[in-house]
């Protein structure tokens, strides 16, 4: 059977085809070459299936999409309070080219605006770091966001350095007020270079998704950024990506996103699928139309809005029941799905509310999709306070949803693979069995 994925797309494309509006990034000559008429779609998933749809393995330069990108490098490279002192987080309502600095410092606003993004190239890497170093520091990174090594178009950096007046204008005020300490040309010329990296629409799919993958490429699994680094830049994508279109973004589509004017658009869903379209033509804020359009209809038609939450606090417990067994009668909570602090905060009650009288008690995981941190050690001190009350505490894990499972001090806690084991304890001769005791 073919997969419904790919046909979507190429409905959505069509859908979206004949709108012909915008005009090329005429600024730049070599981008006003493109060809206005490619479109495609791609949805990469954090697991790594890969579905397009139109113009996907065309090269196009990454121009602003490679803001969010050089920001988690800087992060990793330099660490958070040494960035947050040069480049801040505060959206500046702003178009992307605007002199945008805060008044008493000259601090830049945030890392998507033209000013912050400047800044955050010359912070990728260490400080002691040649110019033509970072630039393949930044390379090297973007790289591995999409999984395969990728180039500069040397064409399109020699015709945007050309008309970088504008950005060595921000570069020189950024050097006056000490926020840049290099020399403003060759950190223009190396951001030029980091916008001038070619990409297609699957890759900057599969770099999306590598953040929406908490920093780890859905097909390599390497760990490109840790996971607070993703936490940060989505956050800023979310505020920022789309400059002074931000609010109607965050409110119409919801999706933490970010354009480049040469036609890219990505957006990272986190925990589900990047998405990259392509389209050149570009609207007043420097966004593609096209990709707007489509992004729009994304959200639409797959619920796919960060704050369209399903409520799954409600269904974590599945079932509540009692089930004779040897030694007696057993209380069984079964557990489902994926459980966060509101999942974990539901079984807690739920356990409160029931006061277990049986002498046996189990909470059966093996329907459970993921559990965090927090849910984790929620579980294991319910474990914990029931052990502590004089029960018998069982828990069904047979995937390992929570590895090394300690109900700490006072707790015992048998683990167990299959939920007729933990009603009927038998002598086991082979497969998982693990006990843990507080100490």
């Amino acid at each position: 059977m073919r997969s419904v994925v790919p046909d979507y797309l190429a409905e959505v494309l069509r859908d979206v085809e004949a709108d012909a509006s915008g005009r090329l990034a005429g600024y730049i000559p070599e981008l006003a070459a493109a060809d206005p008429e490619r479109l495609g779609a791609v949805f990469a998933t954090v697991d790594g299936e890969v579905y397009g749809a139109g113009d996907v393995d065309v090269e196009f330069t990454i121009q602003s999409i490679s803001k969010p990108f050089a920001y988690a490098l800087a992060l990793s490279d330099r660490g958070f309070d040494p960035v947050l002192a040069k480049v801040g987080v505060e959206p500046s309502g702003e178009a992307f080219n605007e002199i945008s600095l805060e008044n008493d410092t000259g601090r830049p606003r945030n890392p998507m605006i033209n000013a912050g993004a400047i800044t955050t190239h010359a912070l990728a890497g260490p400080g002691d770091m040649t110019p033509a170093e970072r630039v393949e520091r930044v390379v090297r990174g973007l790289s591995a966001f999409a999984g395969r090594r990728l180039r500069v178009d040397e064409t399109v950096c020699a015709s945007e350095m050309d008309n970088a007046h504008r950005n060595l204008a921000i570069a020189h005020m950024l050097r006056s007020h000490g926020i840049l300490t290099e020399d403003p040309r060759a950190v223009v010329d190396g951001y030029i270079r980091q916008c001038s990296v070619l990409v297609t629409a699957r890759d900057l799919a599969m770099m999306a998704a590598t953040l929406a993958n908490r920093g780890v490429h859905p097909r390599s699994n390497e760990q490109v950024v840790d996971g607070a680094v993703v936490r940060q830049v989505l956050s800023v994508m979310a505020t920022c990506g789309m400059y002074d279109a931000a609010g109607d973004w965050a409110t119409q589509v919801g999706i933490p996103a970010k354009s480049g004017v040469a036609g890219g658009l990505i957006g990272a869903l986190p925990g589900q699928l990047g998405i990259a379209t392509f389209s050149p033509r570009l609207d007043g804020h420097g966004n593609s139309v096209r990709g707007v359009a489509l992004f729009e209809r994304f959200s639409s038609d797959m619920g796919m809005h960060v704050m369209e939450v399903p409520p799954a606090a409600r269904a974590v417990v599945r079932s509540n029941q009692i089930r004779p067994g040897t030694g007696g009668m057993t209380r069984i909570f079964r557990l489902q799905g994926g459980i966060r602090f509101a999942g974990a905060e539901r079984i807690v009650r739920e356990v409160v509310e029931t006061a277990p009288a049986e002498p046996r008690v189990v909470l059966d995981v093996s329907l459970v999709s993921s559990i965090d941190d927090v849910a984790r050690r929620m579980l294991l001190e319910v474990a914990r306070r029931l052990t502590l009350d004089g029960h018998e505490v069982c828990l069904v894990d047979p995937e390992t949803m929570i590895p090394d499972p300690d109900p700490g001090d006072g707790g015992r806690l048998t683990v167990v693979g299959d939920l007729e084991q933990a009603v009927n304890p038998r002598p086991i001769t082979s497969g998982r069995k693990n006990e843990s005791k507080g100490s």
